[in-house]
C-alpha cells in the first residue's frame, strides 16, 4: 500500500504541474516503463525518485516526505521472527551446507551474495540488507551466549567473488571463532548424513524455549513444536560427529586460505 500511494503521489504531482512522464524519468535517471512502474506501485518508488519529482514539481518537501514510507526493509518478511528470536537467544546452533552463515559473513561475501538475488534488488535495499547483515553480527561478541557452526566443506570451497575475496572471507572465519564461547567446526564433504537434505538452525533462549528454523528460496519456517524441534537436534547430533573439531577445523579452513 505504501508503494501504491506513493507512486500515486508522484503521478498526481507531475500531473498537477505539467510534467511528463518522459520528462520526470529523464530528470531522475529511468527509463520510462521503470517509472510507470513505480507510479503504478508495482515497483517501490525510489527515495532518489521522491527528491527528484518533489524538487522538479515544487511539491515543497511533501512528496520527499514519503521517503519514511519506503524505506527498504531489513530482512524479507518471511525472516522477521526468526531475527527477533536470533537476537535474544542464548544458544545458537547453525549448520550450513552450501554457504557460509550469515553471521560469519564479511561485508564483501554478504554484498556479492545480496547482489545476485532474483529478481533483482535495488541498490538502497541491497545496502540496507548488508548493513542489517553486519549489524547482526554483534550477537557474536556476547560472551554469555554459546554459538556452534557446522559448516559444509563444500561452502568453503564455493568463492561467491573474487580469490582475494574469498581468502579474505576464509580469515575471518578464524579470527570469528577465535573466542571460547563460538566453535566453528568443518563438516567434510564426504559420506552421508542427514545434513545433506539442507540448512537449518536451533535456538534456545533465556527461558529455555527450543526452536528450529528453516530457510528455503522463497518461504522460511520458524518452529516451537517439542517433536520437530527434537528431530532437528536429532540430525545436528549426527552431523555434528562427522564434523572436524573445533581445532582442527581451524587448520583446515588456514590451509585452504593459504592455498588461494
Amino acid at each position: 500500500m505504501a508503494w501504491r500511494y506513493c507512486g500515486n503521489q508522484i503521478k498526481l504531482w507531475r500531473t498537477h504541474a505539467r510534467i511528463s512522464r518522459e520528462e520526470l524519468a529523464k530528470e531522475a535517471g529511468y527509463v520510462v516503463e521503470s517509472l510507470r512502474s513505480m507510479e503504478a506501485g508495482r515497483r517501490r518508488p525510489s527515495l532518489h525518485l521522491l527528491h527528484v519529482a518533489d524538487e522538479l514539481c515544487g511539491a515543497k518537501g511533501i512528496l520527499a516526505a514519503g521517503a519514511e514510507f519506503l524505506k527498504p526493509e531489513k530482512y524479507p518478511h518471511f525472516a522477521e521472527d526468526f531475527m527477533r528470536h536470533e537476537a535474544e537467544a542464548v544458544i545458537l546452533c547453525n549448520y550450513q551446507n552450501q554457504l557460509i552463515p550469515g553471521l560469519l559473513q564479511t561485508e564483501e561475501t554478504a554484498r556479492a551474495l545480496m547482489n545476485s538475488y532474483w529478481p533483482r534488488m535495488d541498490d538502497e535495499t541491497v545496502e540496507e540488507r548488508v548493513a542489517a547483515r553486519l549489524e547482526r553480527q554483534a550477537i557474536l561478541r556476547t560472551q554469555t551466549k554459546s554459538f556452534n557452526f557446522l559448516v559444509g566443506e563444500a561452502a568453503l570451497h564455493h568463492r561467491v567473488g573474487t580469490a582475494d575475496e574469498h581468502r579474505r572471507q576464509l580469515r575471518h572465519l578464524l579470527t570469528a571463532g577465535e573466542p571460547r564461547h563460538v566453535q566453528i567446526q568443518v563438516v567434510p564433504a564426504k559420506g552421508a548424513h542427514p545434513g545433506l537434505d539442507g540448512p537449518f538452525v536451533l535456538l534456545e533462549t533465556a527461558e529455555h524455549e527450543r526452536l528450529g528454523y528453516e530457510e528455503g528460496q522463497a518461504m522460511a519456517l520458524l518452529f516451537s513444536d517439542p517433536s520437530k524441534v527434537s528431530l532437528l537436534s536429532q540430525r545436528h547430533e549426527m552431523i555434528l560427529r562427522q564434523a572436524l573439531n573445533h581445532e582442527d577445523s581451524a587448520r583446515f579452513i588456514g590451509k585452504l586460505a593459504e592455498e588461494l
